[in-house]
């Protein structure tokens, strides 16, 4: 009976990385339409709600993405470190659920 309840332990610590990788991967996404928004030039009026979800968004995906931006060079205005940050994540972390998981 202990090896079924490991099992399971494992599956459900498993799907919980896989849904932290997954909320990860789309506060990722909101920064990068947030940073086109804006770099695009549209405006928007001081909302205080509205700021603080950027000051999040900044401070959660920025350092991660930092990383990258040390190693891959802009390509003039592209930045592809979201990119690469991305797809490491769902790779590295796709390896990981999958450890974890058992199978």
């Amino acid at each position: 009976m202990s090896t079924i309840l490991a099992a399971a332990v494992n599956v459900e610590i498993g799907n919980f990385l896989a849904a932290l990788i997954q909320v990860y991967t789309i506060l990722i996404i909101a920064y990068i339409l947030s940073q086109l928004f804006f770099g695009f030039g549209g405006r928007v009026p001081y909302n205080r709600a509205f700021s603080a979800v950027l000051g999040f968004l900044e401070q959660v995906v920025a350092p991660y993405l930092n990383i990258f931006r040390r190693f891959i060079p802009p390509l003039g205005p592209i930045d592809i470190s979201p990119i690469v940050g991305i797809l490491l994540l769902q790779i590295v972390g796709g390896i990981l659920v999958r450890i974890v998981r058992g199978y």
